[in-house]
């Protein structure tokens, strides 16, 4: 077997034939179904799909999309395809608490996350992360000014144009993104916060939770959009506390649930395990 391997999603209206077609192009053309995982939403009457396949001989992905094409214009399909050997560019966003950077950095130094890290951005200097290695990763210091905000984030879309990353991943980047950028990143930043929103907002949430003597504490890892922490939803997590925690220990356990969301949401996203279902996100599992 050849050791480059596709992954295909493909979304459509339901109707029947759609797998029937597809496996059966596949194995005409000489191609060895590695893995498949296929879900009907009821709600949406939309059907989607995420297959993983391999072939004996050298494939490209312009192969695959020719191969393709006739299937996606006959069901009318939204597809997008993968050489599994082309890791996904990926632009880290941070700001002081650095706790989530620090841990994506740990995965990807340890290869957990298949990925290159094409720049760090954030609004505090380099001194903040001193403790962290960045190796040549381009660090970008583009600090926010009172009523000047749209300059700084015209800064940071002349990072994403110039480094073009497949993802942005805002790692505890405590700056509300504009519409107009948020549309631009459409389907491709990832966001994590405190599951307490929209209970406890502002500052300290976890002294507000404390304060009201929650029970369970969680995080919520979803893509960006216009509206403030309610884009469609990746991976979720939550873990019980009791009256013996304070606040300390709420903010301790709280980043612990945010690294392991978040990450878990980037390792979705770059094993094409995600697809958009609307406002909601269909996940298909490991």
């Amino acid at each position: 077997m050849t050791d480059s391997s596709f992954v295909v999603r493909l979304s459509c209206r339901n109707r029947p034939g759609i797998v029937s077609a597809f496996a059966s192009s596949l194995f005409q053309a000489g191609f060895n179904i590695l893995d498949s995982q296929q879900f009907d939403d009821p709600d949406s009457d939309r059907f989607f799909v995420r297959i993983v396949f391999n072939r004996t001989q050298a494939t490209t992905e312009a192969d695959v999309r020719a191969l393709m094409q006739p299937i996606v214009d006959s069901f009318g399909m939204e597809i997008t395809i993968r050489d599994q050997r082309n890791r996904r560019r990926v632009l880290l966003l941070a700001s002081k608490s650095d706790h989530c950077l620090a841990d994506l950095l740990y995965r990807w130094h340890t290869g957990e996350l298949e990925m290159d890290i094409v720049g760090i951005v954030s609004n505090h200097p380099r001194s903040v992360y001193e403790h962290l290695e960045f190796g040549n990763i381009p660090f970008h210091y583009l600090p926010v000014e009172r009523d000047r905000k749209h300059e700084q984030e015209a800064q940071i879309w002349r990072v994403v144009e110039a480094s073009k990353p497949d993802l942005v991943v805002l790692a505890r980047y405590m700056q509300i993104l504009s519409t107009d950028l948020t549309r631009k990143l459409a389907g491709r930043c990832i966001n994590i916060h405190h599951s307490f929103l929209p209970g406890f907002k502002g500052a300290k949430p976890y002294h507000q939770a404390c304060a009201r003597g929650v029970k369970i504490i969680g995080a919520t890892a979803h893509y960006v959009t216009e509206d403030l922490d309610e884009g469609p939803i990746i991976e979720q997590d939550v873990e019980r506390i009791t009256h013996r925690d304070m606040p300390d220990q709420l903010v301790r356990k709280g980043r612990d649930i945010e690294c392991r969301v978040l990450a878990r949401a980037v390792r979705y996203h770059l094993e094409d395990r995600v697809l958009l279902n609307g406002s909601k996100t269909v996940v298909f599992p490991e």
